[in-house]
Parts: C-alpha cells; structure tokens; sequence
C-alpha cells in the first residue's frame, strides 16, 4: 500500500518565513511556532487572526515550510485551505498578509474578508 503524502494546507513565503523565524525567536523559551485562523468581524465578515503558539493543540494542522512551524486552528482549515501566508513591508505599513483563494470579498480598509469554506479540494474532506 502506497502512503499519500499529505496535503500542505498552506503554503509560506520566504519573507513570511523570515518573519515567523524571527517572532519564535524574541521569546525565552521560544515559541512552538505560531497559529493562524479566523473569527468573525469586521465589516466584510471576517479577519484572519494570527497568535503564538506556547503549547501545541494537537487539533491544530501543522505546516513546515522554510524552517519555520505554522499551526493552522482547526475551526478555520477549511477557510484557508490553499492560502500562500506572506509578509509585506511598505513605507507606510507592514504585516502578514494571505492570498487565498476561498475569499471572495473584502473590505474598504482592508481589515476584514469574506471567505467561504474550499470545496473540492481533496483535504477537505481530510478532517
């Protein structure tokens, strides 16, 4: 029986990875890693929430990417199923920012998205 490898729930950035590598390793001990999810709000519907992570939930996925360690909630797998996690830095701003394919709308200010769940996708069915 062949083993599947499994399926990457999203993919990471070089710059985002950086990024990570360097909010893991400002705390003593440092972090798991960090997770990423959603909740509602915001006048679009939702916003991506990202949190460190000091004790792994084993609900959580896990993503390896670069050498860094991103937990994905469970509650909010199906939302970014796909999602490249990157970090933008301009003159005027700079934080982590997600292409992802299941938002289908956003806000003016940008503070908040509406997704809806992946369908199709072979890991959404996965869990």
């Amino acid at each position: 029986m062949t083993v599947r490898p499994k399926f990457q729930v999203m993919k990471i950035t070089d710059a985002a990875a950086d990024k990570v590598r360097e909010i893991v390793g400002r705390f003593d001990p440092p972090l798991a890693g960090v997770r990423v999810g959603v909740k509602n709000g915001g006048c679009a519907g939702m916003a991506y929430t990202m949190d460190p992570v000091h004790t792994v939930d084993p609900a959580d996925d896990v993503v390896t990417d670069k050498g860094v360690t991103v937990y994905v909630d469970a509650k909010a797998l199906m939302f970014l199923l796909g999602t490249t996690m990157d970090w933008r830095a301009t003159k005027l701003s700079a934080g982590f920012s997600f292409d992802n394919p299941n938002q289908v709308g956003a806000c003016g200010c940008g503070e908040s998205v509406k997704l809806e769940p992946a369908k199709g996708h072979p890991a959404s069915h996965a869990h």
